[in-house]
C-alpha cells in the first residue's frame, strides 16, 4: 500500500513525465496552425508570392514562374524606377474601374490563396516593367527603332529574342504620379501601348502599383534575382 502511494505521489511531483508531454502535443498542433497565418501576414506586408499568368514578360519572366514581390519596396518614399518590373491593379487604366474577380467567401479564399502563391493572381493585375516615370516623353521609335525616353535611346538588353522595342509607333508624356509600363515580349504583350485611348492614356497611377518583383521563387531551376531597375534600363546619346 505504501508503494502504491509513493509511486502515485512520485508522478504528481515529477511533471516532467506524462503532464508535459501532454502539454507539447498540444503545443504542436497550435504552432503548426499558426503557419499559414505568419506566412499570410509575411506575404501580405513584405513579400507576397505572385503566380506569373502569361508569356508577355519572357524570357526574364515565364508563365507558370513563382515570383516574389516586395510589397514594401515603394511604402516609405520610394517610388518605381525605370526598368522596375511591377505588380499593378489595372482598374482604372487598363480596365474599367468597376472591373473585379469573385465576391464573398469564394473571392476571399481566391485572395488567401493568391497571397500565398497557390492560386493565380486575381483578373485585374498585371506585371510589366516601368518604361516611363512621370514627367518622362516615351517615343517610339528613332531611325534605328530604338526606344527613346527624353530623347535618349534606350538598350533594352531583357527583351524578347527577335522582338523590335515596339511595331505600334507612339509618342506620349506620362503625367506626374503615374507610369508608362511595357512587357519584355513585345510582340505578346498588351500594355500601356494598347490603352492610349483610354482614361489616363495608357499610363497607371503610383496608387495602384502593389510591388516590385525582386525574384523567381520557382521552379527551382528558375530561381534568379531581379536588379533595381536603375542597373538594367539604360539611357545613352545619340548616335
Amino acid at each position: 500500500m505504501i508503494a502504491s502511494v509513493r509511486t502515485e505521489r512520485d508522478r504528481v511531483e515529477e511533471p516532467g513525465k506524462g503532464p508535459r508531454r501532454r502539454s507539447r502535443s498540444l503545443r504542436r498542433p497550435a504552432a503548426l496552425a499558426a503557419v499559414p497565418i505568419v506566412l499570410l501576414l509575411v506575404s501580405t506586408f513584405v513579400r507576397q508570392p505572385y503566380a506569373i499568368p502569361s508569356s508577355s514578360m519572357a524570357p526574364t519572366l515565364q508563365a507558370g514562374d513563382r515570383v516574389l514581390v516586395s510589397t514594401t519596396a515603394y511604402r516609405f518614399g520610394g517610388r518605381p524606377e525605370r526598368g522596375d518590373v511591377v505588380v499593378f491593379d489595372g482598374r482604372g487604366s487598363f480596365l474599367p474601374e468597376e472591373a473585379g474577380g469573385p465576391s464573398g467567401p469564394l473571392g476571399l479564399l481566391h485572395g488567401a490563396g493568391s497571397a500565398l502563391g497557390l492560386t493565380d493572381p486575381p483578373g485585374t493585375e498585371y506585371v510589366k516593367r516601368v518604361v516611363g516615370i512621370g514627367g518622362d516623353r516615351v517615343r517610339c521609335c528613332d531611325e534605328r527603332g530604338r526606344l527613346l525616353v527624353n530623347g535618349d535611346p534606350v538598350t533594352e538588353s531583357y527583351l524578347h529574342p527577335g522582338d523590335a522595342p515596339s511595331a505600334v509607333r507612339f509618342d506620349v508624356v506620362v503625367p506626374e504620379g503615374r507610369l508608362w509600363v511595357m512587357g519584355d515580349h513585345r510582340s505578346a504583350s498588351s500594355d500601356s501601348r494598347d490603352h492610349l485611348g483610354d482614361p489616363g492614356g495608357g499610363t497607371v497611377p503610383l496608387e495602384r502599383v502593389t510591388g516590385r518583383v525582386e525574384s523567381v521563387a520557382w521552379p527551382p531551376d528558375r530561381w534568379t534575382l531581379l536588379p533595381p531597375g536603375r542597373s538594367v534600363a539604360k539611357t545613352g546619346t545619340h548616335g
